[in-house]
């Protein structure tokens, strides 16, 4: 670990930290809160992803679908209009849709090979984001001044990288950069984002081996035909087996860095707050 002793970790003049963890347990919070008290650069992974990696897929995607629509079809090919997503920090429903759900076209879902080849893109785009993340903790100094990094990463980040192996280049490149600080949820938690996707699902993505199985065990379960599954109520299906997927994997990532605790991160009010609570976990660590 970069921060080798809880006195390290107060008195370094850099801080820099990634949070992961399942979506929904406050990482977005902690670097919102850091970077509005100042001081503090908030790297999204997701938004890199929606903005440098797959903003023209994003894009083509709200075209192709405005082509279908004549008045609007002549005013796209006169270049009439422009057609581009608004992503934030805080509205990633740019990408989420993009990513799509499978199943039934009529209501909304698409071709299993046409999501698989999303999902790959997804992949590439995430490793490559996870990856800038060097890069712009130096931008970040050099030309903004901040001297204190939070890379705010997505709840995937664990399907892209192999925990127990040593050399795996992505952990490599993010450890030797920062500390890597778990979010760990509890039952409850679960059971709670569980209950949340179930209102309203969104789209995610799986590493291959657990999506082809996950969709190969639908199929034969519901024996329903691909092009006449329910797309949501495949992903809800997914979801809880996807979080139980996860959590061995982030387990696994913690042992690059430390644990927090979800309860104890939605108690932080303050950049104080956050110094405390990451050394306490170092000092457990240590």
């Amino acid at each position: 670990m970069i921060y080798e002793t809880p006195e390290a970790w107060r008195t370094a003049p850099q801080k820099r930290i990634l949070l992961f963890g399942m979506s929904g347990l406050g990482k977005t919070h902690l670097a919102n809160l850091l970077r509005a008290k100042g001081g503090w650069f908030h790297y999204s992974v997701d938004y890199r992803i929606g903005t440098r990696y797959m903003g023209e897929l994003i894009a083509d995607n709200a075209k192709r679908h405005a082509m279908q629509v004549p008045f609007l079809a002549e005013l796209l090919k006169s270049d009439s209009i422009y057609i581009g997503s608004n992503i934030t920090f805080d509205n990633l429903a740019p990408l989420s849709t993009y990513l799509g759900k499978p199943g039934d076209p009529a209501k909304g879902g698409l071709p299993i090979e046409d999501y698989r080849r999303r999902q790959d893109e997804h992949r590439q785009a995430e490793i490559a984001a996870l990856l800038d993340t060097s890069h712009f903790i130096g931008r970040a100094e050099r030309l903004y001044g901040y001297p204190h990094f939070v890379c705010d990463s997505g709840g995937s980040i664990c399907e892209v990288v192999d925990p127990d192996d040593p050399e795996d280049p992505v952990l490599t490149a993010l450890a030797r950069d920062m500390l890597l600080v778990w979010i760990e949820g509890s039952d409850a938690h679960t059971a709670e984002l569980v209950a949340r996707f179930d209102a309203a699902p969104k789209p995610m993505y799986y590493r291959p081996d657990f999506l082809d199985a996950a969709w190969s065990t639908y199929l034969q379960d519901s024996g329903l035909p691909p092009e006449q599954v329910d797309p949501d109520a495949f992903i809800r299906w997914t979801y809880a087996r996807a979080l139980a997927h996860r959590q061995p994997l982030y387990a696994g990532m913690a042992k690059w860095g430390v644990t927090v605790k979800a309860d104890d991160v939605a108690k932080v009010r303050s950049e104080a707050d956050l110094t405390d609570l990451v050394a306490d976990a170092i000092a457990v660590r240590t």
